[in-house]
């Protein structure tokens, strides 16, 4: 899985309806420029192709008082919808997803009811157990890596990586189920977005902005 489609369709979906700039400032907002492929023109490119693919509607409105083309709007149709919601559901209970498309799926949580996000968290250990397991099979952890040679680094890396992983998972189904942040159904979640205009602290210089915007 891309982590641009479910960023795009999760920012699209937390306005409404949206136009390119507004969905790459809240996606530079939340510094999925670092850590996801959330560029420019990944951003553009994804809601040009959604919009063909028919999982966004695009709305061409008047151009701007000072001028310029015309923007276009996007908001989620129908299979857009539930486009979003199975990539969310698929990224919170893979074992394998990048680290960009699990950190996509932990922004956009909050759009699940409380329950289900720990269901789906508690399947994704259940898979992290598994695949250690499968790991474990040629390798002994108790016997270190040396047992296969320097490639045993390589199983041991796996290991660790899988124990980490699942204490982490573990740590958030517990901070979930005690009452943090606010779920589906239980009142208006944070959201983190600019009003149209709003400056963004952490996107680049007003003079370096380069809108390609469709």
């Amino acid at each position: 899985m891309s982590a641009i489609r479910l960023l795009v369709l999760g920012a699209v979906r937390q306005h409404g309806r949206a136009h390119g700039y507004q969905v790459r400032n809240d996606l530079e907002y939340w510094g999925a420029h670092e850590w996801s492929n959330a560029k420019p023109g990944s951003i553009y490119h994804a809601l040009k192709q959604m919009a063909k693919q028919g999982v966004l509607l695009a709305h061409e409105v008047a151009p701007s008082t000072a001028g310029g083309p015309p923007r276009t709007e996007y908001e989620l149709t129908d299979a857009g919808r539930e486009e979003y919601f199975r990539l969310l559901r698929e990224a919170l209970t893979s074992y394998d997803q990048k680290a960009d498309v699990l950190s996509s799926a932990i922004g956009f949580m909050v759009d699940l009811p409380r329950a289900e996000v720990a269901a789906l968290l508690r399947r994704r250990l259940w898979r992290l157990a598994e695949w250690r397991a499968s790991v474990t099979e040629y390798y002994t952890p108790e016997g270190g890596p040396e047992q296969l040679g320097h490639i045993g680094e390589i199983m041991n890396m796996w290991v660790h990586s899988a124990d980490a992983d699942a204490a982490w998972t573990r740590g958030l189904i517990e901070r979930i189920e005690a009452g943090a942040y606010t779920f589906a159904g239980e009142g208006e979640p944070f959201v983190g977005v600019l009003a149209d205009g709003q400056e963004n602290p952490y996107g680049p210089p007003a003079g370096q902005v380069h809108d390609g915007r469709p």
